[in-house]
């Protein structure tokens, strides 16, 4: 009867932390929408453009150049700017957004 009991509870966390992080991408997805989506595309962007598609990149990647875009040691007038808008909560929710999807 433990053994039930604690294969439920666990069976709930993971529930839990699943729907969580289905949050944050749903939640990433609205903010690349609203903020990158412009210049960086959702799935692709039309030939020729000169900013990078985001689709596909290491999480890890998009995080740390989105935080170093917002505290200006990497240098972009226009990202510098986007950046400073954002809370660590939403980089990593948009890094994990465009992580998953496939280029």
């Amino acid at each position: 009867m433990k053994a039930f009991i604690s294969s439920l509870m666990i069976l709930s966390a993971l529930l839990v932390a699943s729907n969580t992080q289905a949050a944050s991408i749903y939640a990433g997805q609205a903010t690349a929408a609203a903020v990158c989506s412009q210049c960086h595309g959702v799935r692709k962007q039309s030939q020729g453009s000169v900013f990078p598609n985001l689709a596909g990149k290491d999480a890890s990647y998009l995080k740390t150049a989105l935080k170093q875009y917002r505290d200006k040691t990497r240098l972009s007038e226009v990202m510098n700017n986007i950046a400073a808008s954002l809370s660590d909560k939403d980089i990593s929710n948009v890094a994990s957004y465009y992580a998953r999807l496939k280029p």
